[in-house]
């Protein structure tokens, strides 16, 4: 690709008007740098600060404000923004660039901004191009995954085709009610009063289970009569049916007047 084809693909995603370059020691130990060493008559550059999106590549430039000559680049390629920018341990608007000469050789410079909201916005325009480059790798991989895609589960067509009808069997509700309405005593939104268990009676008993009267009946009655209709022409007959013994058995001074009080004693009876 030429360097006009690079170019064009080029998009500038932050510009800071003024930040501070710094000559900066040797790092003397393996935690990292400290801007409090950095001594002010160190400040080596000012000018204006580019970040610059190129595909894959991110690009840090630092820039002379008034003819755009270009002092020096940092380049951040995928996967290597720690090494090529690194934060300072007691500050947030101090960070630590490598730079290239584009002939294999480097240096570290310290960068400073002279606001925190524009160091934020640089730690956020490198974020940007990091999940823009992220984008395009998923994008890439899906396309490439989508030609080897084999479907094992085709789409199936549940439509009804002409013709076709569905038949649905819904049971009749019985009308005693016995759903949970009903046995909550509702039907249709109103209530309704349950309604008493007919009362069932017992049949009368049978002629054979008449308890019988241990008295007999009186010797008159004419229910015994009508039961018994023979019992008219055949008369009484009981011990006491024949009155001639008994009229035999009295003493004789009571005479023919007791004997006649007697009988129509028994006779009322």
């Amino acid at each position: 690709m030429s360097v006009e084809e690079e170019e064009a693909f080029e998009h500038t995603l932050l510009v800071v008007r003024e930040v501070s370059v710094f000559k900066i020691p040797p790092r003397t130990t393996s935690g990292g740098y400290k801007c409090g060493e950095w001594l002010q008559s160190d400040k080596i550059w000012t000018g204006r600060l580019r970040v610059v999106s190129c595909k894959d590549r991110c690009e840090i430039r630092l820039e002379d404000p008034s003819t755009g000559e270009l002092f020096a680049a940092c380049f951040v390629l995928p996967g290597q923004r720690e090494s090529s920018v690194e934060t300072v341990l007691d500050s947030s608007r101090y960070f630590v660039l490598k730079i290239e000469d584009g002939q294999g050789k480097h240096a570290f410079i310290g960068l400073g901004f002279g606001e925190r909201n524009e160091a934020f916005d640089f730690n956020v325009a490198l974020s940007d191009h990091e999940k823009y480059v992220r984008r395009e790798n998923e994008k890439e991989g899906g396309e490439e995954g989508d030609d080897f895609h084999i479907d094992i589960h085709p789409a199936v067509n549940h439509r009804l085709k002409d013709g076709e009808t569905i038949r649905i069997n819904v049971k009749n509700k019985s009308a005693s009610g016995t759903g949970m309405l009903s046995a909550a005593g509702l039907a249709g939104g109103t209530s309704v009063a349950a309604k008493p268990a007919a009362q069932v009676l017992a049949p009368p008993p049978t002629g054979a289970g008449k308890i019988r009267s241990p008295l007999p009946p009186p010797p008159n009655d004419p229910a015994v009569a009508r039961m018994n209709p023979g019992s008219r022409s055949d008369g009484f007959k009981g011990p006491l049916s024949d009155l001639s013994q008994l009229e035999r058995s009295l003493p004789s001074t009571t005479g023919t007047k007791t004997t006649s009080s007697t009988a129509s004693g028994w006779a009322a009876f």
